[in-house]
């Protein structure tokens, strides 16, 4: 049974003043999500945002209503597919985010479903009786009988991703007690200040942001430096560089200033800058000697004691 007139009118105002409280909207897919589920979620994102669900066919004439004042959310139509809702928040967008996908539970495999990873039966004792491995036979996983019971001998993929889960599959899982699945509600679109992007770019660091950045300046200079346009980027290594020009010329000509005469006093006389250090390094070695030869000297006088050898 669809909406009522006033139901719908209700919803309408509620998005409405949704829209306008928060700047940044969450569109989710909630499909396997149970009632106890969406409660749970409900409850973590208390005072960090608002779930708000409702049908597709609603929410699209909800959206178009308010497009004359609100045209940016155009840009959320084309995601209103499938079963969707929305959380509203003016928080951490990575910590609303990880509040949203944090609460899965496991799911058995039922028959017919797809499959949203691959689903491996491991290698060991089943527990089951000999009479059920035709079963196994039937889904060619290698068995033998061990201690009275079916033992599986390596690990065999039953289920691939993307792919529905076949009834003789879903039958195994269940036998083995396997819950290979984990559901709960996932993040389809992000809407932010006006802008649509996919979750994927909150997984982006901060220090890939300002790599990026500084990579892009570092190609604006390196443009403006060639083209001798200059621009914010370039204007310092064009002043480096034209300081090193003045350099170079001060050295080939008689004009000279105070950045300059220390590079011709260098080019004058290289010495006075490289014999310091190795001057330092050879008075060690002295110094040491002599302090050997007076240990010597005293361990010489010591043994005479004063007295010659046939005294």
């Amino acid at each position: 049974m669809g909406a009522t007139r006033a139901q719908k009118e209700v919803y309408f105002v509620k998005l409405r003043e949704l829209i306008t409280k928060y700047p940044s909207i969450f569109l989710v897919n909630v499909d396997n999500v149970g009632s106890n589920q969406m409660h749970q979620i409900r409850v973590a994102l208390r005072g960090k945002g608002v779930v708000l669900m409702g049908k597709n066919t609603m929410v699209r004439r909800a959206l178009r209503s308010i497009l004359s004042e609100f045209p940016q959310f155009e840009r959320l139509l084309p995601h209103v597919r499938g079963n969707i809702g929305f959380v509203f928040t003016s928080s951490d967008l990575k910590e609303i985010r990880e509040i949203i996908i944090a609460n899965k539970v496991a799911a058995p495999a039922r028959a017919g479903a797809f499959a949203p990873k691959d689903v491996f039966v491991p290698a060991g004792n089943t527990g089951m009786e000999p009479g059920k491995t035709s079963f196994f036979q039937a889904l060619g996983i290698p068995t033998k009988i061990a201690r009275g019971t079916i033992e599986i001998v390596s690990d065999v993929q039953v289920v691939h991703a993307g792919t529905r889960v076949g009834s003789s599959e879903a039958t195994l899982l269940n036998m083995l007690n396997i819950s290979p699945f984990t559901y709960g509600m996932t993040v389809v679109q992000i809407f932010d200040q006006g802008n649509a992007f996919s979750p994927d770019v909150l997984d982006i660091e901060e220090k890939d942001l300002i790599d990026r950045f500084l990579s892009g300046i570092k190609s604006i200079a390196a443009i403006s430096l060639a083209l001798n346009y200059p621009t914010i980027a370039s204007v310092t290594h064009s002043l480096v560089n034209s300081y090193k020009n003045l350099i170079a010329i001060a050295l080939v000509t008689d004009y000279s200033f105070e950045g300059a005469e220390k590079a011709k006093e260098y080019l004058e006389n290289p010495e006075a800058f490289a014999v310091a250090a190795p001057v330092v390094a050879e008075a060690a070695p002295a110094a040491a000697e002599a302090e050997e030869a007076k240990e010597e000297e005293k361990e010489e006088s010591d043994d005479d004691m004063g007295f010659g050898l046939f005294d």
